[in-house]
């Protein structure tokens, strides 16, 4: 009996190490292409894909909104699109709400999308939150002028994020001695983060005198 339940847990284990993440990534796209229709009843009734074609086809929502981020990108590469951009913007900084959180996901944007940033380029480890107890960090700035005169040495802005969410977490200002720069990927630790450690990169080798030169 013993053995057959070895036999089965085995077997089952293997099933599911093989479905539940494929079933999660079905499920994620489908989540993913049913939010993206949801832009498509900004088009009017006759245009609509289910109205020209007689039924429903999921996914034309992303066909629309990359048309529409690509003749946005067509249109503000010209010259009146840049003064257009530039009025809107100027708009929107002078709404004080709105001020905020639109300079805040715009400098998220280009950040994480264009050549601009360096933005979670480097995974390091810090003490956090306390010493002797290390946690992993993405940098996301290495050049911070205001707060190192403050503090009086060179700081560097490292993100801890929290698992399994990595979307929260906090930033915490860390002396350049004091971090830890890794050979992770971005990537694998960021499912390090999400599967609570379960899942580790194949590099998981600290370079102690490997520090974040100045920026």
């Amino acid at each position: 009996m013993k053995r057959l339940l070895r036999w089965l847990r085995r077997y089952l284990v293997t099933g599911l190490l093989v479905w539940v993440p494929l079933g999660v990534t079905l499920l994620t796209f489908r989540f993913l292409l049913d939010l993206a229709d949801e832009i498509l009843p900004l088009l009017p009734a006759q245009w609509q894909p289910d109205a020209v074609l007689g039924f429903h086809v999921p996914g034309f929502g992303v066909i629309f909104a990359l048309v529409v981020l690509l003749g946005t990108g067509i249109l503000l590469r010209n010259l009146i699109g840049s003064t257009l951009l530039g009025w809107w913007e100027d708009l929107m900084n002078r709404i004080p709400l709105v001020r905020s959180i639109y300079s805040g996901a715009k400098g998220i944007t280009e950040t994480r999308v264009s050549d601009k940033g360096s933005s979670f380029s480097k995974v390091v480890l810090i003490e956090y939150p306390r010493r002797d107890m290390w946690s992993v960090g993405f940098v996301t700035a290495s050049d911070v002028p205001d707060i190192d005169r403050v503090a009086g040495e060179k700081l560097v802005c490292v993100y801890v994020p929290t698992t399994p969410n990595p979307t929260s977490g906090l930033i915490v200002y860390v002396p350049l001695s004091q971090v830890r720069e890794t050979e992770m990927s971005v990537d694998g630790a960021m499912k390090m983060v999400v599967t609570m450690g379960m899942v580790m990169p194949p590099q998981r080798i600290i370079t102690d005198s490997a520090l974040l030169p100045p920026a």
